[in-house]
Parts: structure tokens; C-alpha cells; sequence
């Protein structure tokens, strides 16, 4: 069995987006040489998220309404995580959207229903953050 690992980086401007990484695990799969197994993509800080869904620009729309309606930012003062900071609302809208995700891979390609992409989910930007990809297979 084959073993790869990368750490994809991003910096995101604002405090939040959802940036669609599928070609960027794609490459990485690409890279591996590994054409049966299971990709683990990871979002490696507690207040950004790795998710599948449909890239629509509507559903993105969607989710930043639902999650803010969840765990609104502002006023920071509601939450006691915010004692120093204001980032307690990213760690909740983290939880709700995940941490990872596993994808098949089947002849070398990411084994998706219709529709579905990975994305990267920033819930506090403006520094540097890593997503973990990990393939292992043959």
C-alpha cells in the first residue's frame, strides 16, 4: 500500500468563504500515483471547515444566511470565548459544517455522486490556514 500527504495552504481576505479545492485534491491525487483507495481531506484549524456539496453560487448564499442565523458574529460580547477575541461564532459554524471528508478513489479519480465538489470553508480569514489531503491506496 501507498501512503501520500500534503498541506494545501490558504489565505483568505475576508473573515469568511467557501472556496472550492476539488482541482487542488485532484492534483494531489495526480501526484500520488494512487489509483484505488481513499482520500482524507482535513481542514487543519478549528475555526475553518472541509465539506462536499453542489458549487452553486445560490447554496453558498445559503449557507452564509443559515450559518450567521446559527451563530451569529456580532455582538461578540454574547459569547465567552471572546474574552481577548471574536471568533467564538467561526469555532460553532466549524462544528456544524465538519472537519473532513473521505472520498473513494476509483481508477485514479475521486469516486463523487453528481454534483458534488470538496470545498474549503473559512469561517475566521485574513491569516494563513492548511488542509491536510492524505491518500492512501495502491
Amino acid at each position: 500500500m501507498k501512503s501520500y500527504r500534503k498541506e494545501l495552504w490558504f489565505e483568505v481576505r475576508s473573515r469568511r468563504a467557501f472556496i472550492n479545492i476539488t482541482p487542488d485534491v485532484e492534483e494531489c491525487l495526480r501526484e500520488s500515483g494512487i489509483k484505488e483507495g481513499l482520500i482524507l481531506v482535513n481542514a487543519m484549524h478549528i475555526t475553518a471547515s472541509v465539506f462536499i456539496n453542489d458549487d452553486e453560487s445560490g447554496l453558498h448564499h445559503d449557507y452564509e444566511v443559515w450559518l450567521e442565523k446559527l451563530a451569529p458574529h456580532e455582538p461578540v460580547s454574547r459569547y465567552r470565548h471572546n474574552v481577548g477575541e471574536d471568533n467564538a461564532d467561526a469555532h460553532m459554524k466549524r462544528q456544524v459544517m465538519g472537519r473532513e471528508v473521505v472520498v473513494a478513489v476509483t481508477d485514479g479519480r475521486l469516486d463523487f455522486g453528481t454534483w458534488e465538489r470538496i470545498f474549503y470553508g473559512e469561517f475566521d480569514g485574513r491569516r494563513r490556514k492548511r488542509v491536510l489531503v492524505k491518500i492512501i491506496g495502491e
